[in-house]
């Protein structure tokens, strides 16, 4: 099955979509248009049918767009190393309270937890230092 890349980019009131495949443009008054009128501009050309071949629809940003949704994406990754460390600084800490004898009741007061997710969270250290806990 071939397949054909359509390059869309706003220009004015429509979407053009470029097909360098086939060295055409076609345009579209919006996104929900785009793959329709790309396929009847390509069956046009090839004689193919609509439902014959893929295509590829990229959308083409502004520069400045795409150094936004960069700069998103970055904070985003940032944001889950974050979490990521916050869990693991909770449940050493959670680890080293019941290590001192405080009772899973205790750790979920202290640390502003539930105590079910104070049992969860020494409980997952318990078994992955090579300790079970007792049930």
């Amino acid at each position: 099955m071939n397949t054909y890349t359509a390059l869309v980019s706003r220009d004015g009131r429509f979407w053009h979509a470029d097909v360098p495949e086939i060295d055409r443009v076609t345009q579209a008054r919006n996104l929900n248009e785009v793959d329709v009128m790309t396929r009847d501009l390509i069956a046009i050309m090839t004689g193919a049918e609509p439902d014959s071949f893929e295509v590829n629809v990229r959308i083409q940003l502004p520069d400045s767009v795409q150094a936004h949704l960069s700069e998103v994406e970055r904070a985003r990754d940032a944001e889950a190393a974050a979490r990521s460390h916050a869990a693991t600084e909770l449940r050493a800490a959670a680890t080293e309270l019941k290590n001192a004898g405080l009772s899973v009741r205790e750790l979920g007061s202290v640390l502003g937890i539930s105590y079910q997710r104070a049992s969860q969270l020494t409980s997952r250290s318990d078994s992955s230092n090579g300790r079970r806990r007792a049930s």
